[in-house]
């Protein structure tokens, strides 16, 4: 939820695309109710201007690679109280969603351009050039790439000062729980890096306040 800024082994391939895919690997830190905290760097320019952020995992389905969940940032400046956006999710799974992602206003060379940022994508680079990554098997790979699209806010109006017209590209461990991330929104400031890692607190959660999702 960027300020608006006006100006490991390698994958297999599968024979034939959306053929013979099976779910992410399974893993308990990508589950409902787990938390996690850190950063979000909210321009590219200045990496010492950033805002803490909370995230918690409300719902996922692996097999049809969807998940949603909050997400809480705090200290953020022309803001009273910390915000707090709902946000759902696609898991790329080559037989839901492939790293292409077909909306939002992003295109196949922004795609590209996003996912080459996070080291683990190097082995699909090649692959995902020619078609997305339908022919790859990601079900053993120990990194699961996602995209994250906040859908609305939770406890404050859209006049608080900050956008959610993007959407973030994400890269999970399985290993240690922890998330990397870059928000895209061709009017928000590029490449504003998000650093979460998953919290002891695990399902008994964040001190957040309480929020009844609509």
């Amino acid at each position: 939820m960027p300020v608006r800024i006006v100006e490991t082994s390698a994958p297999s391939q599968i024979s034939g695309a959306n053929s013979g895919q099976t779910s992410p690997p399974f893993c308990t830190l990508l589950s409902v109710g787990q938390a996690f905290s850190g950063t979000q760097n909210v321009s590219s320019m200045q990496k010492d201007e950033a805002w803490r952020v909370n995230v918690r995992i409300q719902g996922c389905d692996l097999d049809h690679g969807y998940l949603c969940g909050t997400m809480e940032a705090l200290n953020v400046p022309m803001a009273d109280t910390p915000v707090v956006t709902f946000w759902e999710g696609e898991i790329v799974d080559g037989k839901n969603y492939t790293f292409f992602t077909g909306k939002w206003e992003a295109s196949p060379e922004d795609d590209i351009r996003h996912w080459t940022k996070f080291p683990y994508f190097a082995p699909f680079s090649c692959q995902v050039e020619v078609d997305g990554g339908k022919s790859l098997d990601l079900s053993n790979y120990p990194y699961i790439f996602m995209r994250w699209k906040e859908q609305y806010f939770v406890n404050v109006g859209t006049d608080c000062g900050l956008t959610i017209a993007g959407f973030y590209y994400v890269c999970f461990s399985c290993a240690d729980g922890s998330i990397n991330g870059f928000y895209y929104d061709p009017n928000s400031s590029p490449f504003q890096k998000l650093e979460l890692k998953s919290t002891n607190e695990g399902r008994s959660g964040f001190s957040f306040s309480s929020y009844e999702l609509q």
